[in-house]
């Protein structure tokens, strides 16, 4: 049995995947299986995972249908053997010793489970490195549930926002496996499935040392219009509040500061560039959703804490609706994009 395995999934990746390959292969942990899922992409992509296993034999390769990045993740988690799991997208990279401080971090505190800090990248390199979601040292069941999960259900506004990133953990399979968790959507899917996997986790070691390199990339799904977002907010939602009865989970408000956050959000993407709609069509979409009882409670209860200025604007332009501004605003920032 491998002690760990990665599992990427890659969708229209040629450009990135060696590159994030030989930061999994050649890591300094060398006790690991590299599964790939090629979630039926239209390039070369298959082709080259099928290349990249017949050079390494810790590589498994599946081929599917594309489903999304969900289905994907499922099925890596379904062929998995190794008794830890990592996530890697497949634009991004592992430092050298990532699996291996990862995994010294969490055999020899006893935890199961284990965090790092990352790099964001740009196409110029490094721009920033971002701390754990929690402290470097060892954090007890009580302590995740408080400042982890409790954080991503109720905690979307305050600065800084707690992203719901999963790469940047090693998880204990068999907790996976018997909780039967897995992944849904195409979008906010990983702070739910981080919510679920650590209300079951008792003991998670984290180390302040960035380990894994993000990559800004504007073609993949998290910085692209999304013409479901409605839908697929609303179907976030009904899986959070299920998680919250199921998990006996409660913070004040956390509704409806969740729901201020995916409006914050549903404005950006209506407005991103690649919408192809007119700027009637997109203020009459932000207005309908801003308009739906839920959405009107949050802005009458909550403030944004510490948001950056534009969505500071936003929030009150939404308050007042001022959508008419609210597009002028987002017409002169869009120029040149």
């Amino acid at each position: 049995m491998s002690t760990i395995s990665v599992i990427v999934p890659v969708y229209k990746a040629e450009a990135f995947l060696r590159k994030c390959t030989d930061s999994i292969l050649c890591q300094s942990h060398r006790d690991l299986e590299l599964l790939l899922i090629d979630d039926g992409s239209p390039d070369k992509s298959g082709a080259l995972c099928d290349a990249i296993a017949g050079e390494d034999g810790r590589v498994r390769v599946f081929h599917k249908p594309n489903g999304g990045v969900s289905s994907a993740r499922n099925l890596g988690l379904r062929e998995a053997r190794g008794e830890y799991i990592a996530f890697v997208d497949s634009d991004d990279w592992l430092e050298p010793e990532a699996l291996e401080l990862l995994l010294t971090a969490l055999v020899e505190n006893g935890a199961d489970s284990a965090g790092c800090g990352h790099f964001n990248v740009g196409d110029g390199g490094v721009t920033s490195s971002e701390a754990p979601a929690l402290p470097a040292g060892v954090h007890e069941a009580a302590d995740i549930r408080e400042n982890l999960v409790l954080r991503l259900l109720g905690d979307r506004l305050r600065q800084p926002v707690l992203n719901g990133f999963i790469w940047r953990f090693l998880y204990t399979r068999s907790i996976i496996a018997e909780n039967r968790i897995e992944f849904e959507g195409a979008y906010l899917e990983d702070e739910l499935f981080l919510m679920e996997y650590f209300c079951h986790a008792q003991r998670l070691a984290t180390v302040d040392t960035p380990l894994y390199n993000y990559y800004w990339n504007t073609a993949s799904a998290t910085h692209r219009y999304m013409r479901d977002y409605p839908e697929t907010f609303r179907r976030f939602m009904e899986r959070k509040k299920d998680l919250a009865r199921r998990y006996g989970l409660d913070v004040p408000l956390w509704r409806e500061n969740s729901n201020y956050a995916g409006l914050l959000i549903a404005v950006g993407n209506e407005y991103a560039p690649g919408n192809p709609a007119s700027l009637a069509q997109k203020q009459r979409r932000i207005q309908e959703i801003a308009a739906q009882p839920e959405m009107q409670r949050a802005l009458s209860v909550l403030r944004p804490e510490g948001a950056g200025r534009n969505k500071q604007i936003a929030a009150a332009l939404l308050r007042r609706r001022w959508y008419g501004l609210l597009t002028l605003l987002y017409q002169i920032k869009n120029r040149g994009q």
